[in-house]
């Protein structure tokens, strides 16, 4: 355990540090620690060797005072049932949609461990047994997780909370997905203030269903900043639209299916929209979509209950769907028995399913039929991080391993790079320009090693501050 120090503030990067999951950033005051978000690491066989050293550092989680959640993805939230599990009791502060997302996304996740744990169990007990490697139990149960939502508690946007007695913070709208936020963490004590702002991850500018990110703050003295597209620009959006209408010209030519992994939260919506508007503008023919996701399922209709924390477009592009219903009609499988019954369809499905980057859920299942088919397609619509199956299939791999089998992969990978809920480079880039002097310290986070490295370089040739820092896992830094 770290001892306190007074007057002081130490920053401790527990994750997301030269990669781009598992976001958490330990900070001590004089008399106060807590944490910004508590996110599990995903993709690559050592996310869980990472997921379970994670609060092994060198910090006792139960000396934690708070947790600050930035948004509800699972990078940056899905350990908060662990930590709860290691003795964790005290609050943690979200925006009220995110709490709203959080009651899907943590019992989900620790669904899936679950059932991924049941898999092997029956992968072994088929194997016989012998010199096989012993089952792993998930990281937290679906109980766990339920208990860890106890600890939640709402913070609006720009309604200054004080979940300390030196400490202030404000959430503003991050416009990355919905309830996601930038903080503006003030330490008060002896001596000056100190502002931190912690970016979270931030959304582009004219996107579909959000607002756009709220302006920055004119000045901090510690900055946080996500460089998940530091190093590119993304393809404008017109030029994904027609990448996306190619695609569904493709398949309906070879009369096969359309597969879209796509993230349940945020991502399943944008593409909904998109669709939707390319029906309106008949540059698509009606359509009938499949969401296979319960998660999705949930996150969309806990979207719509969020009117207010969706653009002008969006809400106008709701109300038509719901006058032409012949037009775009969107179903939403809950059962596992409708899910099976998908793959029973050979021709002119269009299903979206979850997970994003094609590591669990429904849609592996769906990749595993439809993989090996020339005539379909593979739609990927976002991230894919090192080490997952997406990622295997953007960089072409031919054969790809699912459940234990090997696939054969004939169908056609379709990528399209506009649909990022992160700004990219000149979106970040902007977002900065935003600060009316350069912070005392700046440190680049939540991206690849290559990413962060050319995003720092851009910050320092671009906007001229210093050149920010690139921390490590686990270092620790006295400011």
């Amino acid at each position: 355990m770290i001892p306190r120090e007074e007057h002081k503030v130490k920053i401790g990067f527990f994750g997301a540090a030269g990669e781009v999951t598992g976001s958490c950033t330990l900070v001590e005051t004089g008399d106060c620690r807590f944490l910004v978000d508590c996110g599990m690491f995903q993709g690559g066989r050592e996310a869980r060797t990472k997921n379970l050293n994670a609060f092994k550092f060198g910090f006792d989680v139960r000396s934690i005072d708070f947790v600050l959640l930035t948004h509800a993805h699972i990078d940056h939230s899905g350990l908060l049932p662990l930590l709860s599990v290691l003795g964790y009791r005290g609050p943690v502060y979200a925006t009220p949609a995110t709490i709203d997302l959080l009651q899907v996304l943590l019992r989900d996740s620790a669904h899936i461990q679950e059932k991924e744990s049941e898999w092997q169990l029956r992968h072994q007990r088929r194997r016989g047994g012998s010199g096989k490697p012993a089952m792993q139990p998930p990281l937290y149960t679906v109980a766990q997780a339920e208990a860890s939502l106890k600890l939640l508690r709402p913070a609006p946007y720009r309604e200054l909370i004080h979940p300390a007695e030196t400490v202030a913070v404000n959430f503003h709208d991050a416009g990355h997905i919905l309830g996601s936020s930038w903080l503006e963490v003030t330490v008060t004590g002896e001596g000056k203030p100190r502002r931190m702002v912690f970016s979270g991850d931030l959304g582009m500018c004219d996107r579909p269903v959000l607002h756009d990110p709220e302006k920055l703050v004119p000045e901090a003295d510690v900055l946080f900043i996500e460089s998940t597209y530091g190093g590119r620009l993304h393809r404008p959006f017109a030029e994904t639209e027609d990448e996306i209408v190619a695609a569904f010209e493709r398949t309906r030519h070879t009369h096969g299916n359309l597969i879209m992994p796509a993230f349940a939260v945020g991502r399943t919506q944008e593409i909904i929209y998109i669709l939707a508007d390319l029906v309106r503008s008949e540059r698509l023919a009606p359509l009938k979509i499949t969401i296979d996701s319960p998660m999705a399922t949930a996150a969309t209709h806990i979207t719509w209950e969020h009117p207010d924390l969706m653009d002008s477009h969006t809400r106008e592009l709701i109300a038509w769907m719901k006058q032409h219903p012949a037009k775009m009609k969107v179903e939403f499988v809950a059962d596992v028995d409708g899910s099976r019954a998908l793959n029973e369809v050979r021709s002119g499905a269009v299903i979206i399913s979850a997970s994003g980057m094609c590591d669990a859920g429904r849609i592996k299942y769906h990749l595993r039929e439809n993989l090996p088919r020339s005539e379909c397609s593979i739609l990927i619509t976002g991230f894919q991080a090192a080490g997952t199956l997406g990622r295997r299939l953007v960089d072409g791999a031919r054969l790809v391993n699912i459940f234990g089998k090997s696939v054969p992969v004939r169908a056609a990978i379709h990528t399209v790079g506009g649909l990022s809920a992160h700004a990219d480079q000149a979106g970040l880039l902007d977002w900065l320009r935003g600060f009316h002097t350069p912070p005392q310290h700046a440190y680049v986070v939540h991206g690849e090693a290559a990413a962060s490295a050319a995003f720092a370089q851009a910050i320092h040739d671009q906007l001229g501050w210093p050149m920010p820092h690139l921390p490590r896992l686990g270092e620790r830094i006295s400011l």
